[in-house]
């Protein structure tokens, strides 16, 4: 059957299905890109700076928002086009999507300000270690007389 003998509701309800699968395969590639949940729990380092570093790193969402974009894009003309007849589905993919690369920017939010914090944290208890406690030698050095 030629393109031209096809009738518009045959190529309105092949364009949707193309759509359809659009936005199903960006949001795969979506799922795809996102951290392993393996890559986050299991980073090696030699000190908590490391570990801290491996995983703000692990917490890349790469390309994901990206794939996301392109499915929220596909989802958009379909839904204003009145192509799909269910989409509820696709609604709900995208939002739990959406929701947890949010997540996975936030702890890597979180873990970058560790990462900042940490040392110098360390810095301000390690002067705080080698400060003399004059109170505490002083009241060592009356127990000694």
């Amino acid at each position: 059957m030629s393109q031209t003998s096809l009738d518009d509701d045959e190529l309105f309800g092949e364009a949707a299905n193309e759509m359809r699968s659009d936005v199903e395969a960006s949001l795969a590639e979506a799922r795809a890109a996102l951290p392993d949940g393996d890559a986050v729990w299991d980073v090696e380092a030699d000190n908590t700076l490391g570990v801290l570093n491996a995983l703000k790193t692990a917490l890349d969402v790469g390309d994901a928002e990206d794939h996301l974009r392109d499915a929220k894009k596909w989802y958009t003309m379909g839904e204003r086009a009145d192509a799909f007849e269910n989409a509820d589905d696709l609604a709900e993919e995208i939002g739990t999507v959406a929701d947890l690369i949010e997540d996975v920017e936030d702890a890597r939010e979180q873990v970058g300000d560790l990462t900042s914090t940490i040392p110098q944290l360390r810095s301000t208890l390690e002067e705080f270690e080698d400060a003399p406690n004059t109170e505490a030698d002083a009241d060592a050095e009356e127990a000694e007389a």
